[in-house]
């Protein structure tokens, strides 16, 4: 049985690392089921404070995934219309495009947010900019996470 839950845990690490960059992939939480079902079996335990922490990491990770791209094009001088344009657009791009839709659809919502808003083009299309920027750090945080949960399966599997 152990090796049916290290094997599909396995399995979990890898779609979670691979959840880190294909948008439609819950990467972080993906990995975070390989640690429980590596913590499972009977031979590789983790303390609970250690699965516990790394539940919070998990979740905080998979919102501020969400918030970040809204958060880059204000940072870009996006306006209320294009942060919320940012918010909407990640939900269409998500629901009617994915995965490219998730990558998209942010920037697009930006820029439309803005445009709506009265901005000239060359400011719409920079808060647009941010909200990608946002999302490429929200990837950039999920790899690393999955990245650092696939390093603790791997180590307790060698120790």
């Amino acid at each position: 049985m152990d090796y049916l839950l290290i094997s599909i845990g396995a399995i979990f690490m890898i779609l979670g690392f691979v959840g880190g960059i294909v948008p439609i992939l819950p990467g972080p939480p993906l990995s975070y089921v390989g640690l429980l079902l590596l913590h499972f079996t009977e031979r590789y335990q983790f303390s609970s404070r250690f699965l516990i922490i790394w539940a919070a990491i998990t979740v905080i990770v998979y919102a501020v995934d969400y918030i970040v791209p809204a958060w880059g094009a204000k940072k870009f001088g996006g306006s209320k219309r294009g942060i919320w344009g940012s918010i909407i657009g990640l939900f269409l791009g998500l629901l009617f495009f994915p995965p490219i839709g998730i990558i998209i659809g942010p920037f697009i919502g930006a820029v439309v947010g803005e445009l709506t808003g009265g901005k000239d083009s060359a400011t719409a299309i920079k808060a647009g900019f941010g909200s990608f920027f946002g999302f490429l750090v929200g990837t950039l945080l999920k790899l690393i996470t999955s990245g650092f949960m696939a390093w603790y399966f791997i180590s307790e599997l060698i120790a």
